[in-house]
């Protein structure tokens, strides 16, 4: 079974720059290499956001929140399982 597990948060105004550098530096390093880890993805987003998906076999690690300072409004979190891939 795959689990993809979406973290998605909007930055401050004028701060979606530190918090894409933020999730590089300090929220990926938290999940790299964690057992059942098979890929990793950051995304930015109009509207000041960031999106990290990450792929489990199995359980996913949960990803920690940012610097409240940094954050528009709280952290949103979904994890999916895999239906169907081609």
């Amino acid at each position: 079974m795959t689990v993809a597990a979406m973290w998605e948060a909007r930055a401050a105004d004028g701060r979606a720059a530190e918090l894409a550098d933020w999730a590089r530096e300090s929220a990926l390093p938290t999940v790299r290499g964690a057992a059942g880890l098979e890929r990793l993805e950051l995304f930015s987003a109009p509207g000041e956001r960031v999106l990290l998906i990450t792929w489990w076999s199995g359980e996913p690690v949960p990803l920690p929140d940012p610097p409240a300072e940094l954050l528009g409004r709280p952290v949103h979190r979904w994890s999916f399982t895999s239906e169907h891939v081609e």
